[in-house]
C-alpha cells in the first residue's frame, strides 16, 4: 500500500476554510447554533479557535458560509436539469428523481433543511437569500415544464400557482426522516418510493394516464 501523501502547507493552508466549513456542518446540527461553540469546531479540525476566526469573522458568518456551502448541490442539480431533453413528463420524472436523491436520501441535505428549519427565525434574510438562489430556480424550472406540458397537450390545465404540491410528497418523506429517523418510519425503497410517486402525479397530470 503506498504511503499517501503529505500535503504541503500550502495545501492545507488552502484545504482549511473546507475542513472548517465540515466541522462547523456537524457541530451545528448536533448542537444548534445558539449551543454550538467556535472552540468545538476547532476542536474537530485539530486547530486553535483563532485560526478558525482568521477565515471567518464571527460564528454568524461561519453559519452564513456554511449553508451556501452544503447546498452547491443545488446548483449542481439545476445545471443537470438544464441539459435534459424529452417530453415534458420525462424530464419532470428526471428532475423529481434527483431532487428525491438529493434532499430525502442524502444525509447532509436532510440536515440542511432540519437547520433551515431551525434556525429560520434567527437568520430570516440568510434562508430568504438561500431559497432565492438555490430553491426558487429549481421550483421555477418545475414550473416551466408544467406550463410546457400543458401548452402541447401532454398535461391537464392545472393551476401553476400550486406546483409546490408536485414536490410535496419529496418534502413529507424528508420530514418525517428527520423527526423519526427510523424508529417509526422505515426507510423508503427509492424504487418502490418513486414507482407510487409518479403513479399518482402523472395518473393526474397526464392528459392521456398511464
Amino acid at each position: 500500500m503506498a504511503a499517501q501523501k503529505k500535503l504541503t502547507r500550502a495545501e492545507q493552508k488552502a484545504l482549511r476554510p473546507i475542513q472548517i466549513l465540515d466541522a462547523a456542518f456537524e457541530e451545528f446540527v448536533k448542537c444548534g447554533f445558539a449551543g454550538t461553540r467556535v472552540e468545538d469546531i476547532a476542536d474537530r479540525v485539530g486547530v486553535t479557535k483563532g485560526t478558525v476566526y482568521v477565515y471567518f469573522d464571527t460564528k454568524e458568518e461561519l453559519f452564513e458560509a456554511m449553508i451556501n456551502h452544503f447546498s452547491v448541490p443545488f446548483q449542481e442539480l439545476l445545471g443537470i436539469a438544464g441539459g435534459l431533453s424529452g417530453k415534458a413528463a420525462d424530464r419532470l420524472m428526471s428532475i423529481l428523481s434527483l431532487l428525491y436523491e438529493q434532499i430525502a436520501e442524502d444525509r447532509t441535505t436532510r440536515e440542511l433543511v432540519r437547520l433551515v428549519i431551525a434556525e429560520g427565525q434567527r437568520f430570516p434574510d440568510l434562508i430568504d437569500r438561500h431559497h432565492d438562489e438555490f430553491i426558487a430556480p429549481i421550483i421555477a424550472k418545475i414550473d416551466g415544464l408544467l406550463l410546457e406540458g400543458m401548452a402541447s397537450g401532454e398535461f391537464r390545465e392545472i393551476p401553476v400557482a400550486f406546483s409546490d404540491i408536485v414536490v410535496a410528497p419529496i418534502l413529507t418523506t424528508t420530514v418525517l426522516r428527520l423527526i423519526f429517523d427510523d424508529r417509526r418510519v422505515p426507510t423508503p425503497n427509492k424504487e418502490d418510493f418513486l414507482r407510487t410517486y409518479f403513479d399518482l402525479l402523472f395518473n393526474g397530470l397526464l392528459t392521456k394516464p398511464h
